[in-house]
């Protein structure tokens, strides 16, 4: 049986700088991201390089963003099921687009860098505990690039930590 969710997000430009898109550099990038029952909204605008506001969220940052909260989330589920007990978890993700001649790009690749303290436990079964949760992430199953993982455990109880 299907079991499906349906998502809604409006996306509204805010950057007509009075003449619209007249020319490339005529137009900001700024837009907002909203959605029905949500506190905030989020401030986008395109990655600086392609003429955006860099302090506002882009949509490649976005995009590692949910592959990261995705895998942070599946991972928990899979570490409550194996009795694996989370008390830290932090990532630094990042990821590749190249860009074509023609304007367009693609990301080629993203990688996750979960750093993730356990109580105690079998750290082979928390490594492991990421493979599972990388084949349970909706997102990654549904990007067409290849999202790598370079976990590390530690222990709660450790002095480096």
């Amino acid at each position: 049986m299907d079991h499906r969710h349906n998502y809604a997000v409006s996306v509204e430009w805010t950057g007509n700088r009075g003449s619209g898109t007249t020319g490339y550099r005529d137009y900001g990038r700024e837009h907002v991201v909203r959605a029905d029952g949500k506190l905030h909204e989020l401030a986008g605008s395109s990655d600086r390089v392609f003429h955006g506001d860099r302090e506002r969220w882009n949509p490649e940052e976005l995009l590692l963003a949910a592959l990261a909260q995705c895998h942070l989330l599946s991972y928990l589920h899979v570490a409550t099921a194996r009795g694996i007990v989370v008390v830290e978890y932090q990532d630094a993700a990042v990821g590749e687009l190249v860009q074509a001649p023609d304007g367009g790009g693609r990301f080629t690749s993203a990688t996750l860098r979960p750093v993730v303290t356990i109580a105690e436990g079998d750290v082979e079964d928390a490594l492991d505990a990421h493979r599972e949760a990388s084949e349970k992430c909706f997102i990654a199953a549904s990007v067409n690039f290849p999202v790598h993982h370079e976990p590390r455990i530690r222990f709660a109880n450790d002095s480096g930590s």
